[in-house]
């Protein structure tokens, strides 16, 4: 017979670590849900931004090839982001970034320079850094990134190289 509340599973008469109180753990999802729902608006920000700094156009069927959706899904996001005071459109122009769209977009890449560069210092390779980095940028917080540039500036790379050598000994 099944333990009431464990679907099936084997039964764990104890946590592997206490649970966090229920404020903390509320604290906790709340930012994941606040990250999973602005991930995309800064996805989006960001692309529009480096299509424009690299001197081109930021037309719907760009973004949409380069995010792997279709042009439908970038149309509704597109006026999501207008409405959001972030982007303005002009017909046979292209789309352009408000000053708050320029923010994000600032804000966005900063964070994923931060995420990308802390990787790279814990050994990861580049390729996989930057693919990893897109996604975490959205859910590392203000303390977390402050402790990674802290760890990058205190010499994490040096330590790390020195740590890896020392390792293989």
């Amino acid at each position: 017979m099944t333990p009431a509340g464990h679907g099936g599973g084997p039964r764990r008469d104890r946590h592997p670590q206490p649970m966090p109180d229920a404020d903390m753990q509320s604290a906790g999802f709340r930012q994941a849900r606040l990250a999973r729902k602005t991930a995309l608006i800064e996805d989006y920000v960001e692309l529009i931004d480096d299509l424009l700094n690299d001197g081109q156009e930021a037309r719907q069927v760009d973004i949409a090839a380069r995010l792997g959706v279709s042009q439908p899904t970038v149309a509704k996001m597109l006026v999501r982001l207008e409405a959001d005071g972030l982007v303005t459109r002009r017909p046979y122009r292209g789309i352009f970034l408000t000053e708050a769209g320029h923010d994000m977009a600032a804000l966005s890449r900063a964070r994923h320079h931060t995420v990308e560069r802390f990787l790279r210092a814990l050994g990861v390779s580049e390729a996989n850094a930057r693919i990893d980095a897109e996604g975490m940028e959205h859910y590392v917080g203000a303390e977390t990134l402050d402790a990674f540039r802290h760890a990058l500036d205190a010499g994490l790379a040096a330590f790390m190289k020195t740590a890896s050598t020392h390792r293989h000994d």
